[in-house]
């Protein structure tokens, strides 16, 4: 029996049960936060997130993976008390967005690997909680220089500590080709990597070829309708099982409880919340066509494989 790690500590692989692969509680950035004490309001946060995740639980989600990499505001202690307080399965992530950071330039990829190694050996944050998965992230400019320097930082904390790595993606720029080559430049087994972000696209042609390098692929923006609407997420996904691929898809949202990209009231897309597959996209799923099977593949079986290393 597989484990992963989780926040507040080991999961065994058989009590994922269904899995929302890329979500996110809390994004809100560190230098703010220290330079204005009410930038966020940390108890109403973690308050939303927990009403939030039990919700999602009483229609049937068992676990919740965090993507939140170190530099995009990644605050484990309110992971582990949203976790604490709804009682529920929380993954944490290690991991660079890509952000330009002008300190990075001076660091070599693997003195950058081995701090964060360090998430995954010997806890986050100052606490216990191991990480359990690696993100890594490329933009719409592409694989620049300090994106492949983040992608190689990824790849070599993969083949250090065996974990998965997860990615954000821009398909119009078919960046999970360009993602993939470096990994693969790096020696990791493209299996073990999620590409993230396609359901953003409707191109079967590109998903395929990502596909058939071995890669899972996340569709995993259910609720940003104003990027694609959901019923042409969930014919996409339709159509890709019925071309034998439900084995290397899994379905999430990029839902976040509290970001700080907009101020603080701005409304935010209705669906784009951890209920929203369980209630909408599921259902419509099945009306596609789309066994049960099928459904309990993308959604337990396939996050079990990605996240215990289980044949």
């Amino acid at each position: 029996m597989g484990q992963v790690n989780g926040v507040l500590g080991p999961i065994d692989s058989k009590d994922l049960g269904f899995t929302l692969m890329h979500e996110h509680i809390m994004i809100c950035n560190w230098s703010m936060r220290q330079s204005f004490e009410d930038w966020v309001d940390i108890p109403e946060a973690v308050r939303h997130a927990t009403d939030e995740v039990k919700q999602a639980q009483a229609l049937g989600v068992g676990t919740l993976v965090d993507l939140t990499p170190i530099n995009l505001g990644r605050d484990v202690h309110v992971m582990r008390e949203v976790a604490e307080k709804a009682e529920a399965q929380v993954v944490a992530a290690t991991g660079l967005y890509y952000h330009h950071e002008p300190w990075m330039g001076g660091w070599e990829v693997d003195r950058l690997a081995e701090w964060l190694l360090r998430d995954i050996e010997d806890g986050m944050q100052g606490t216990e909680a191991k990480a359990g998965i690696i993100k890594a992230a490329t933009s719409e400019a592409g694989v620049t220089p300090d994106n492949r320097k983040t992608l190689q930082v990824a790849a070599r904390v993969q083949l250090a500590s065996g974990v998965p790595i997860s990615t954000h993606t821009t398909p119009s720029n078919e960046g999970g080709l360009l993602q993939q080559d470096v990994f693969e430049e790096e020696g990791v087994d493209l299996g073990r990597v999620v590409i993230g972000h396609c359901g953003d696209s409707e191109d079967l042609d590109y998903l395929e070829r990502v596909l058939q390098r071995g890669s899972y692929i996340g569709m995993d923006r259910f609720g940003l309708d104003m990027i694609l609407p959901m019923e042409n997420r969930i014919s996409t996904v339709a159509r890709l099982c019925e071309r034998g691929w439900a084995h290397r898809m899994v379905l999430s949202h990029d839902a976040c409880c509290s970001i700080d990209f907009y101020p603080q009231g701005t409304p935010m897309p209705p669906q784009w919340n951890y209920r929203h597959i369980c209630q909408d996209v599921v259902p419509g799923l099945r009306t596609e066509g789309v066994s049960e099977a099928h459904i309990t593949e993308m959604t337990v079986e396939n996050p079990r494989r990605i996240l215990c290393n289980e044949a």
